[in-house]
This record gives structure tokens, C-alpha cells and sequence, in this order.
């Protein structure tokens, strides 16, 4: 059992205050954005031999927080599995995933939205990485896509009020909330709609806004986003659309992505419930708090609302046009103090583990590596061989050799593992 370290993102979308506020810091004088828990090369976490250490260490990010971890002088999760992967990890996921985990598990705090974007399947990651390899962009190039060979299927789990959009409306759905804002730009989406088939209207609708061609002025942006918020709200097909594009233009005003919105399902999330995004999906975070688990990989093709690299040729080759409604994923309770979130994929699968002091001493499942934070209260771990108290911000890595874990006292934390 080991205690962990993660690695600050300081994102420009991130909060000042709700990540210092949870390990119960003073606000930052600088956005927050993630905490990263796990062995992705850009930020592997630390591993700490102080049993009373946060999982953040402080508020301000140290130098190589921004890179590989790997001269830092300090041993990295990632450094550690690769010494002992055939038992920290097992035989079989070192067979599929090799010696590091296959997820990455993130506390994330959105303030503001974050870009438009889709990740790719592992096949077109891989012949990606390899493409900007060839044509020598770096790694921390701005230009680059592709940060590694690796599909990015995720699932977000709020921890409060998460609002987000994902995946496309259906085409019917879209009519109605595009009709009666009667501007040039919302006419011709219509138009497309209504005389291309259902297959294929939506995905024309989404290239006419993007493309550097056809994209709308920064004009023809601003008379959308008044058109909805002239709109009597008792009388609007969407009041959470309309809301939505004024808040996207507060931050992008220029940006088609503004108008991209009003394709996507919009999503609240209450405390507890998980949104699952598969790769293809396009989506944006919009403001709230998080855990979020993934697929080992930080691949993102961004469409717009977003001061970093857009490559827009890029998403449309990866992205699923496709309607289909947010992916919702209900937890099932496997023990007493133990639900799950089962995503499909193999990478990765989340639990809650909720105890209190009257259910005394319980056994979690799973067995493999895992990676346990705690969310809030006090809980006690205890292996066959190891008893570990996690506090309200402490994190920690168990590999197959820790055997099964009994739990008890008061408190929630999350589990991360491989299915």
C-alpha cells in the first residue's frame, strides 16, 4: 500500500478556490483545473512514505508538474510499477496494458467551459501519435494532437451540481430548438436539415459551422446568441439551450462553437450520478466538481471554445455523427458499503465506497491494482499484511500483491481499477 501524490493541471478553465477548498487549502491565486492519480508520462504521481500526506501537496504546481516526472528526484508511480509490474499489477493486465495502470483517475473542477472536443479509438490514436512523430512535432508542441497511442473513453462523477453537453440531438430536436431565432446562420442550419437525410444533415450542420470556410462571422455569431436571449423563456423549445449559448459567449464570443451548442444534449448531473462519454462522442464540461476516470490518456481533439490548438480537418475524421442521447450509467450496489459504475470498456471501472460506523468491518471487491481516495470522513484500509487510515484528500495505490482489503469507519472515497 502505497501513499499517493498526484500532479496538479492548471488549466486556464480550472477554479481558484473549489480543489484548494476540498484538501482544505486557501484559494490559489491561479486556476486549478485537475489533480491526476495515476502513471500517464506527462504527469505520473508521486509516491510519499509520509502516511499523513494530501493527495495534493500544495496549491502551486512545482516546475516539472507540467512534464515527465522522471528527474525529479522523487520516485514515481510510474518508475514503481515498472520495477515489479508482475506482481503489482498482475499477469493479465500487464499482458494488456503493459507496465503501467490503464487508467488515470482526476478530481476536476471546471469554472468555466472547457473546449469542444472528441477523443479517438486506440487505432486512430496510434496511427496519429505515429503521424506527428514522423512529422517531428513535440510532444509539449502546441501543435500536437496526439499525446499518446491511446483511445480516451471516460466517465465523470459529480460531486456536485456538473452540467455538460454530450453528443449530438436528434435531428427532429434540433429543428425545434433552432426554429423561430429567424437569423442568417440559424436559416441556413435548417435549411441543411431539412433537405439533407436524417443520416446525414446533422454531421453537414456541424462541418458548415467549423470548417474555415463557412464558418460564421463573428457578427453572424453575436445575432444567435441575441436572437436567444430575446426569447420568451415560457415559450422557448429550450430554455436550457438558450442559457447555454449566452454562457458559452461570455467567455468565446467569436467562437462557432457558441452555436455549435445548440446540436448537443445538454446535461445537468446531481451529486452521485455519472455520465459516461465512449470515444467519438463530442462533448464539453461546463462548470461543476468531479471525479473523473479514463482510459491511460490525455488525447484530445478540440473543436473550439478554447484558446489551445483546434484542429478542426482532425475531429471530423474522429468524430461519431450519430444522434444519441447522454449515456447515463447507474451504479450497482455489489456490497454494502461498495457501488459501481460499469462502463464498457476494459480499462477502467469506478466505485463508491460509503461506510459508516455501525456496519463494522467490511470486505471491498476487486483485488487488482487500485488506486483508493478519500472524498470525505475517515476510513480505515487494511490488508493481510498493512492497516491504513485515509482522511478527507488522501490517496493511495494497492497492487494485486495487497490481496484483499477489509474497510471500516466513517467516511466515502472513490476506487478506481481494472474490470
Amino acid at each position: 500500500m502505497k501513499q499517493l501524490q498526484g500532479r496538479v493541471r492548471d488549466y486556464a478553465w480550472g477554479s481558484f478556490q473549489a480543489i484548494p477548498e476540498f484538501f482544505g487549502y486557501p484559494p490559489a491565486d491561479h486556476p486549478l483545473a485537475e489533480l491526476w492519480l495515476g502513471t500517464h508520462p506527462a504527469a505520473s504521481s508521486y509516491i510519499t512514505e509520509d502516511p499523513q500526506a494530501l493527495a495534493l501537496a500544495s496549491i502551486n504546481p512545482e516546475p516539472d508538474d507540467l512534464g515527465d516526472s522522471g528527474d525529479s528526484g522523487r520516485q514515481s508511480l510510474r518508475d514503481y510499477l515498472s520495477t515489479g509490474s508482475e506482481w503489482l499489477l498482475g499477469p493479465e493486465v500487464q499482458r494488456q496494458f503493459g507496465q503501467e495502470l490503464p487508467y488515470l483517475l482526476k478530481l476536476i473542477a471546471p469554472e468555466r467551459p472547457l473546449s469542444l472536443q472528441v477523443h479517438p479509438s486506440a487505432v486512430q490514436a496510434e496511427l496519429g501519435y505515429r503521424r506527428e512523430n514522423a512529422q517531428g512535432i513535440s510532444l509539449n508542441s502546441p501543435r500536437r494532437n496526439y499525446q499518446d497511442k491511446n483511445h480516451k473513453p471516460e466517465l465523470v462523477y459529480a460531486l456536485e451540481r456538473f452540467e455538460a453537453l454530450a453528443g449530438f440531438r436528434s435531428p427532429r430536436r434540433i429543428r425545434e430548438v433552432l426554429e423561430g431565432l429567424d437569423t442568417e446562420i440559424t436559416q441556413k442550419m435548417l435549411k441543411l436539415l431539412v433537405e439533407l437525410p436524417a443520416g446525414t444533415g446533422v454531421g453537414a450542420v456541424f462541418k458548415y459551422l467549423l470548417d474555415g470556410e463557412s464558418r460564421p462571422s463573428p457578427e453572424q455569431i453575436a445575432e444567435v446568441v441575441a436572437a436567444c436571449a430575446a426569447r420568451n423563456p415560457a415559450e422557448s423549445p429550450s430554455r436550457r439551450a438558450d442559457a447555454i449559448v449566452q454562457l458559452l459567449a461570455k467567455y468565446y464570443p467569436e467562437d462557432p462553437g457558441v452555436v455549435v451548442s445548440l446540436l448537443l444534449n445538454p446535461v445537468t448531473l446531481q451529486p452521485g450520478e455519472a455520465l459516461y462519454i465512449p470515444i467519438g462522442m463530442v462533448h464539453a464540461y461546463l462548470r461543476g466538481m468531479g471525479v473523473e476516470i479514463m482510459a491511460n490518456s490525455d488525447n484530445v481533439l478540440r473543436a473550439g471554445l478554447t484558446e489551445k490548438h483546434v484542429d478542426v480537418y482532425e475531429l471530423l475524421q474522429v468524430v461519431d455523427m450519430l444522434a444519441a442521447p447522454p449515456i447515463r450509467i447507474a451504479p450497482e450496489q455489489i456490497s454494502p458499503v461498495q457501488t459501481t459504475y460499469y462502463a464498457p470498456v476494459r480499462d477502467f471501472e469506478l466505485s463508491v465506497i460509503t461506510v459508516e460506523e455501525n456496519q463494522g468491518v467490511q470486505r471491498l471487491r476487486n483485488t487488482g491494482p487500485r488506486i483508493i481516495f478519500c472524498l470525505a470522513g475517515e476510513i480505515t484500509l487494511c490488508t493481510a499484511a498493512e492497516r491504513r487510515v485515509l482522511q478527507k484528500g488522501q490517496a493511495v495505490f494497492l497492487g494485486l500483491q495487497d490481496g484483499a482489503i477489509d474497510v471500516f469507519g466513517s467516511g466515502k472515497a472513490v476506487q478506481a481499477d481494472v474490470p
